[in-house]
Parts: C-alpha cells; sequence; structure tokens
C-alpha cells in the first residue's frame, strides 16, 4: 500500500507514464491515475528470420532427454506470481495420457527449491527437468511442442511474444496483457488462472491434434509479426 502511494505521488508530476499493455492501463485508471498521461506501447521482438534448428540430439542429451519426446515447457522466472506450480499440477495429469511427454521448467528464481520439490512430491521424477537459467533460449524453442505461460499476473510477456514468434503454439493465463498477445483459438489457447485442470485440458488437446497446434503455431508467429515486431514499438 505504501508503494502505491508513492507511485500515484510520484505520477502526478510525470508528463507521461508508459505502460506496456491495456489491461494495466485499465488498472491504474481504475486506481484513479490521470488518463491524459497514460500511453501504451506494447512490447515488441525482433522476429527470428526462420525458426532455429538448434543442436537437436545434443541438446536433448545434455538435458537427458529422450529424442522422441514431445517437450512442453514453461520459460519464466520462478516466483510465486508465475503460477508455475499450477503447471506442475497439470503436468502430472498429462503425464498419466501421454506417455512420450516431457516436462521443461526454464528458469531461475527465488521459487525453484520448493518447485522442485513439489514436482518430486507429485512424482513427476524423470518426466520433468527444472534447467534452471539458459541462455540458449531460441535453441531450446526449436525442440519444444508447447510453450506454457501459467502466470498470475502479466503486462505484456516476452516470453509468451518469443515462443510465437518462433511458431510454438502457447497457451497463456486470462490474466493482464495476455488476451491482447493470444486470441484465444485462433493464435493460442488462453485458460484461467491458477486452474491447473484447465491447463492440463488445454495441453491434451494441443497433444492429441497436431494440426490444431501447427495452425496456432502459424497464426501466433503471424500475429507477433504484425502487432508486436521491434520496429512497431519503436514507431
Amino acid at each position: 500500500p505504501m508503494q502505491r502511494r508513492v507511485e500515484k505521488l510520484v505520477c502526478r508530476l510525470a508528463d507521461c507514464v508508459l505502460v506496456n499493455a491495456e489491461a494495466i492501463r485499465e488498472n491504474l485508471l481504475d486506481q484513479g491515475y490521470d488518463p491524459r498521461n497514460i500511453v501504451v506501447i506494447r512490447n515488441g521482438i525482433t522476429l527470428p528470420k526462420s525458426a532455429g534448428k538448434g543442436r537437436g540430439a545434443a541438446l536433448r542429451q545434455d538435458l537427458g532427454l529422450p529424442l522422441s519426446a514431445r517437450l512442453v515447457a514453461v520459460f519464466s522466472r520462478l516466483n510465486r506470481m508465475k503460477g508455475v506450480e499450477y503447471f506442475l499440477d497439470a503436468a502430472m495429469v498429462v503425464a498419466g495420457r501421454f506417455p512420450d511427454v516431457r516436462f521443461l521448467v526454464v528458469g531461475d528464481g527465488g521459487s525453484k527449491k520448493e518447485l522442485e520439490e513439489h514436482a518430486s512430491r507429485l512424482g513427476l521424477g524423470p518426466r520433468i527437468v527444472f534447467t534452471g537459467f539458459r541462455s540458449d533460449v531460441p535453441e531450446l524453442l526449436s525442440e519444444v511442442a508447447i510453450s506454457v505461460l501459467p502466470s498470475l499476473s502479466e503486462g505484456t510477456s516476452n516470453t509468451l511474444l518469443e515462443s510465437m514468434a518462433a511458431g510454438i503454439p502457447v497457451i497463456a493465463t486470462r490474466v493482464g496483457g495476455n488476451p491482447e498477445v493470444v486470441e484465444d483459438g485462433v493464435s493460442g489457447l488462453l485458460a484461467p488462472p491458477r486452474d491447473s485442470a484447465a491447463l492440463a485440458a488445454a495441453m491434451g488437446r494441443l497433444l492429441e491434434d497436431a494440426d490444431l497446434a501447427l495452425r496456432l503455431g502459424q497464426a501466433g508467429r503471424q500475429r507477433v509479426s504484425e502487432l508486436f515486431s521491434i520496429d512497431g514499438s519503436v514507431q
């Protein structure tokens, strides 16, 4: 509460307050901010010219993953607001239905040990890999079948944009700016926050329907190209 009061005081002195999602603008208006001073400039990324080939077999070997496994991944800082525990709960359900699927949690943060212990209690064992911080995310994306963003709060997620730009079908929670990035059923799938059953259902839907996954991946890449390029953000 003290931080919010200080923010309001400081922002009264600002000529312009920049936010990266319409949802954040609406939230600030609800808090009493002056609408004349708030401008939305969405995040933009440089699109890869083509899907990365990566190191393929060598990368999987490094991570202890079978060559034939389909990979479902979360790319995220590991803190409570990212909702990764709901992804783990969903992974347990999906693991029982799809024996060939493996799960990746890519990133680091204060909740990493807690999440690892949660995965162990769920019995995910060798079905999941916590990679820690990685600097080769484009190579990892080239191996991933589905990218999941289970956040409880979000602005405009670069993780979501980078996954879509790589042509990976995405599942995201319906929070913050996520619905501004993902058109549900068109350029990805949306699920309610804190709903592991809905996440599991969405993962199962894409794993069962390769054509749908391909269509969503292609549409996601097109949407990022049209609305979330770095050139557009600069303009």
